[in-house]
């Protein structure tokens, strides 16, 4: 595209509406003069999409085709819409109405409310978590802060998909929703939540679509008069409307085909929230006669990452994959996308700070970077990596690690055990640091298995394992510490970042980050069980985990990182594997031996050489695979099974009784939760295979050489059939070596 030769903070308007055609591509000018009937414009990731709309309603207005206040705009965000108008002004369209779908629903509920229903509109609650509580506790049933964010979001999902409180069970099951609580207790929640804004005369925002689409379903003077005021509509990221939007959509519309809807199916990653590209998949089928432009020229990224964009949906399945846009970069060839694997976490995230200094060093802006993450719980190890970089950073989409609610609560109980642990029974016989750690923080909601699911619960338990694996951590890297020193040392840390908040470099989170772009992009921890994520199951979870990879991907300009690490501490075992989505794309990952070949040929970056005082990388493992059918294993659980959940067990099920009665008493004994001693899936690993001897037993996943040194005779007497009597006086076993049960 040609540039523009004035000023970018003061652009020209241009003159004519043959002007505002001028600097468009080919593509793009039949999207601005597609001006009757239905337009479906596809618009891949990067390639004007908001610049040929916004230029096709000016070119409309300024050729006197469209008039302006008979244009609705609608899109997701306030700063899409905000986008919206400005680039409509700089073009000699003031008038045209840009809004968000909630924002032009309750203009129109507000005027139209006394005529429709009349008297005064209900006040419109902002935040629902106060009434979702309210409900909780009227229906007697306790929720902790993360189950009501979870909760609220269950309901919100039940009304953009129309679903009525009597009907989400049923609703639920058929979407595969991972509910935060038994559906029929969500249910509840939901009867009782409506009728406290009933009771209370408050709606809130999906009432507001809900109510509008009411109104123009019962009282066609009104939906006539909607009609009458708007004669064009478009619809900006349309793959992200719900089933609610669209019923809206529709009632705006009539009878009428005046519509203009772009988006991307790949680049749909909000379908928890009840987003469904299916609108935008099927609107020809809807429209017979629409006119499809399809835009693939990408104006924002370089050929090299484009090419591996469109390698990532090369290897997709699905309906929306079957209709991915094929790139074509229009820029400057730039460098290769830079593939690196690190020994653990914490060295990836002091390469990737490492690597930033030194680009801001070479004159790039720290606000032209970012570190995009998988889930939020990982910008802890990178905030950390920043500040002892001395990287000015902002965090995007998240709160700030110990800005959390559930991380300064633990830091709170930590604190009091540290203070006054000897009166705790909870620590009593507790025998190093990081038991202490997971005792204490086993009672604010952590366990050894993380929760099922997505959302709020999950975000709570992983901030909560971070901090456990600190401890882990930081006791290997100081030998003797005591959990005042481990307080004092994450007091330190804490006070480091809550510094006041600085341009500098962006730390978000892959879904936040959507609608962004940068200069340099990092994106890391792309690891099985990160990417895609350990709770993405079915096909189609793991397709959108694909596509929010792609996203990610897209939103570099120039330069682009990818890294993973093969552990997560120092000394872990080196049992992960990049992700699967790079398999044949990144340099030698055709087969194993090319992986795991040494050097940086082909373009891979194995990350820095250790220095002095620094443990070398260990050796690679050989990746996990299941005993019975021999796939390779990525899930934690099924590694500890060493098989996967759905192959068939030859576990000892009177074994397996005897180990967690055994378990019970260990547990008794030291003052830790049962899990603490052993997890059930390390229990059922044990019971299945029947190990002989120390050398076997200490090879199922979860029994370290600690445990090992601790148990080991217990556990290997119980799987030789012998009986365990305890002694009262000093909690130690004796065996029967004539049992006869086995």
């Amino acid at each position: 595209m040609t540039a523009a030769t004035h000023s970018p903070l003061f652009p020209q308007v241009p003159d004519t509406a043959d002007a505002v055609l001028e600097e468009l591509d080919p593509e793009q000018r039949e999207v601005a003069t597609a001006l009757h009937g239905p337009v479906c414009v596809l618009a891949g990731a990067g390639t004007g999409k908001t610049r040929a709309i916004t230029h096709r309603i000016a070119y409309g207005v300024r050729a006197g085709i469209l008039q302006p206040s008979s244009v609705l705009a609608v899109t997701f965000t306030n700063r899409a819409a905000g986008e919206m108008r400005g680039r409509l002004r700089q073009l000699g369209a003031q008038g045209v109405q840009a809004r968000t779908f909630h924002s032009a629903a309750l203009r129109q509920l507000q005027y139209f409310w006394p005529k429709a229903i009349g008297g005064s509109m209900p006040r419109l609650v902002d935040r629902k978590i106060k009434l979702v509580a309210d409900a909780a506790a009227a229906c007697r049933i306790r929720l902790d802060r993360g189950e009501l964010r979870d909760v609220t979001a269950e309901i919100e999902w039940s009304k953009v998909t129309q679903t009525v409180p009597s009907d989400y069970v049923l609703a639920a099951a058929k979407a595969g929703r991972e509910a935060p609580r038994a559906p029929a207790e969500i249910a509840q929640l939901y009867a009782a939540y409506e009728d406290l804004k009933r009771e209370r005369a408050v709606i809130d925002f999906e009432d507001v679509l809900l109510l509008t689409v009411a109104v123009l379903q019962d009282r066609q003077d009104i939906a006539d008069q909607v009609r009458s005021q708007y004669q064009h509509f478009v619809v900006d990221e349309y793959q992200d409307v719900s089933p609610l939007q669209q019923r809206l959509l529709e009632l705006w519309l009539g009878d009428r085909d005046n519509l203009c809807v772009v988006g991307d199916a790949s680049q749909t990653i909000y379908s928890f929230t009840g987003a469904t590209p299916d609108h935008l998949l099927d609107f020809r089928t809807r429209h017979p006669g629409a006119t499809v432009v399809k835009l693939v020229r990408d104006y924002r990224s370089t050929p090299q990452v484009v090419h591996l964009a469109n390698g990532l949906l090369a290897q997709a399945r699905g309906r929306a994959a079957d209709h991915r846009l094929e790139l074509v970069s229009q820029r400057a060839p730039g460098p290769e996308p830079v593939y690196t694997e690190y020994t653990d976490e914490p060295a990836e995230a002091e390469g990737a700070a490492r690597r930033i200094r030194e680009l801001i060093a070479s004159g790039v802006p720290a606000s032209e970077i970012a570190v995009l993450f998988r889930t939020n719980s990982q910008s802890e190890t990178y905030e950390q990596a920043l500040a002892d970089a001395g990287v000015p950073y902002q965090l995007r989409g998240a709160e700030r690690f110990f800005d959390r609610p559930e991380v300064r609560k633990a830091g709170i109980a930590l604190r009091g055990a540290a203070r006054f642990g000897g009166n705790d029974s909870l620590l009593d016989d507790v025998v190093d640091l990081p038991s202490q750690v997971r005792a204490v923080l086993s009672g604010e909601g952590w366990t050894s298995e993380p929760p099922a699911g997505s959302g709020a619960v999950r975000e709570r338990w992983e901030s909560l394992a971070a901090l456990v694996n600190h401890a882990h951590d930081f006791a290997a890297a100081r030998p003797g510490a005591t959990l005042s020193d481990l307080v004092a040392e994450l007091d330190e840390r804490a006070s480091a970042q809550h510094a006041p908040t600085v341009q500098g470099v962006t730390l978000a989170s892959l879904h936040s980050a959507k609608g962004l772009e940068w200069d340099v992009v990092f994106l890391v921890g792309v690891a099985e069980g990160m990417m895609p994520i350990t709770y993405a199951k079915t096909d189609e979870q793991i397709e959108e985990e694909r596509r929010l990879l792609y996203v990610g991907v897209t939103r570099a300009r120039e330069r682009l990182y990818l890294s993973w690490a093969l552990s997560r501490a120092p000394g872990g075992r080196a049992n992960r594997r990049p992700s699967r989505f790079l398999d044949g794309l990144r340099p030698g990952s055709a087969g194993a031996a090319g992986r795991s070949a040494a050097g940086r040929a082909g373009g891979v970056e194995r990350g820095f050489t250790p220095t002095a005082g620094v443990a070398p990388r260990r050796t690679q493992r050989a990746p996990a695979r299941c005993r019975v059918c021999g796939r390779t294993l990525t899930d934690a659980g099924e590694m500890k099974l060493m098989r996967c959940e759905d192959c068939p067990s030859d576990m000892d099920e009177g074994l397996y009784e005897r180990l967690r009665e055994w378990r019970a008493v260990q547990a008794r004994r030291s003052g830790q939760p049962a899990f603490c001693v052993f997890t059930d899936k390390t229990l059922m690993a044990i019971a299945e295979t029947g190990p002989e001897d120390e050398h076997e037993l200490a090879r199922i996943p979860g029994v370290g050489m600690r445990k090992l040194n601790r148990y080991g005779a217990d556990v290997l007497a119980l799987c030789a059939g012998q009986d365990l009597a305890f002694d009262d006086e000093d909690g130690g076993t004796t065996s029967d070596t004539n049992s006869s049960k086995k």
